[in-house]
């Protein structure tokens, strides 16, 4: 893209500007396929794998009260957001904030809110690779039935076993790794479409049959009891905190992928409405998880509260102990696999868009360059596991750090500055025309929160992560 189309773009208002380019860059072929899209974005390891183990650390019911608050309140308002700035200004993150800044005669250095959002997709991505192969790495694994009779020590020292060798951690990783750049390639209806079509409803089906056999074989009763009733002796101030920075992470926030998969997004259809509809499927897809999972942690009598190994530690023990265990436990494995793939699909997509926008590569060769860096990147998070697993920076390894600075530090920091450019660069006005809001009264609510109650509640994410509150 040239600078004069990019000012022309700025200058006239952009209507026909922006419907030229559009054609030129591919669009979903319709809402229901940016729904799908901008929903398997959202639906990932964090609501299978992250959210089921934060819930159980925090006392369950009260954290998802105050967990479904944030999305309401902070996830959505910013939701929306992105992707209008992705579907005003018709580019990658980078480029659709320049364009937006411009048409709002305001500094183009505001683009750093685009490109922060990219580079944090990108890191994100290098490190979810790996988690994502520990997955089919247990796909064959439990299928076998290794897990049999497993007890919470040798379950443990079965993944530690996988953690310790960098070689079969390469493997998995390079796969899902080569499956994502094989769908990317193929372009916005050729790869990313056709692809979600399936793995979406693909996901939702597994999810609800694996729910439909923990309500039989497991403790369904006491998991919804800990689910939904809330004991609020059992949350704390850090939990709200723990509760609002997950709401950015589910929804792939600050990330770059909603910017971008709202470039793609038709004119006509309402922001605000699909918005709230990939919210709601994101949230139901974590519940439905925690019913699917606590079930056979509670009928197992395990711990629910077992952190990060809840799903690769805690679980299996329950699929080698229950009938059919070993084709649940793999069926599980296979729909948190489809989760990450979908995920990381429109984590890659904004680096890829970025190269072909800003350097005039052809789509191959933006796929390449971005499949090759990703990969290297992500070795030193599988030798962080192993071979470096003594070299720290703060305490921390090369996986912990990535996962520390971009989970706690640069989503929060992107969604700040894309609120702050949203709700005070740009003009209301343009704003109002854009996110697809009739009711005066409904998009009055929306601007104020965006502008005042996300802010402060992003602001309070950093001063807690300083350690002043």
């Amino acid at each position: 893209m040239t600078d004069k189309s990019s000012i022309a773009a700025g200058t006239l208002g952009g209507a026909s500007v922006r419907t030229q380019q559009s054609a030129a860059r591919g669009l979903w072929s319709s809402r229901w396929v940016f729904f799908l899209a901008a929903t398997g974005s959202a639906v990932g390891l964090g609501n299978i794998w992250k959210f089921p183990y934060i819930t159980g650390e925090n006392g369950g019911g009260a954290f998802v009260l105050v967990y479904l608050g944030c999305i309401l309140l902070i996830g959505i308002p910013l939701l929306m957001a992105e992707v209008m700035i992705g579907r005003r200004g018709r580019q990658n993150p980078d480029g659709a904030v320049a364009r937006l800044a411009r048409e709002a005669g305001a500094n183009t250095k505001w683009r750093v809110a685009g490109w922060l959002g990219g580079l944090t997709g990108f890191l994100i991505l290098s490190f979810y690779l790996v988690v994502a192969g520990w997955a089919l790495s247990y796909i064959p694994t439990t299928l076998s039935g290794t897990f049999s009779g497993v007890g919470g020590d040798a379950s443990g020292e079965l993944f530690n076993g996988l953690l310790a060798s960098p070689m079969r951690l390469i493997v998995c990783g390079t796969l899902v790794l080569a499956a994502t750049m094989l769908i990317v390639g193929f372009g916005v209806r050729g790869g990313l479409e056709r692809s979600l079509r399936f793995l979406m409803p693909g996901l939702f089906v597994l999810l609800l049959g694996l729910v439909g056999y923990a309500a039989v074989t497991g403790e369904f009763l006491q998991a919804l009891a800990f689910l939904f009733v809330p004991d609020f002796s059992a949350l704390t101030a850090t939990s709200v905190l723990i509760a609002l920075g997950h709401a950015f992470f589910t929804l792939s926030l600050g990330a770059g992928a909603m910017m971008v998969y709202g470039s793609y997004l038709p004119e006509g259809t309402s922001i605000a409405k699909t918005s709230v509809l990939v919210a709601l499927a994101d949230t139901v897809v974590a519940l439905l998880a925690g019913m699917a999972i606590f079930p056979l942690v509670f009928g197992n009598g395990l711990e629910p509260g077992a952190g990060p190994g809840l799903i690769f530690v805690t679980l299996p023990i329950a699929f080698g102990q229950m009938p059919l265990g070993q084709v649940v436990g793999g069926l599980f494995f296979v729909m948190l696999v489809i989760a990450a793939l979908t995920s990381a699909i429109s984590l890659s997509e904004p680096s890829i868009a970025w190269m072909t926008e800003r350097f005039g590569l052809s789509r191959l060769k933006a796929v390449l360059v971005s499949g090759g860096l990703l990969w290297v990147l992500s070795l030193g998070s599988v030798f962080s596991f192993n071979l470096w697993a003594d070299y720290q920076l703060f305490g921390k390894t090369f996986f912990d750090s990535l996962d520390y600075l971009t989970t706690n530090w640069l989503m929060p920091l992107g969604g700040l500055m894309t609120v702050l450019f949203t709700g005070w660069v740009m003009k209301e006005q343009t704003v109002r025309d854009a996110i697809g809001i009739r009711h005066g009264g409904l998009f009055r609510a929306w601007w104020l929160l965006l502008r005042f109650g996300t802010p402060l509640a992003i602001v309070l994410v950093f001063l807690n992560l300083s350690g002043l509150i």
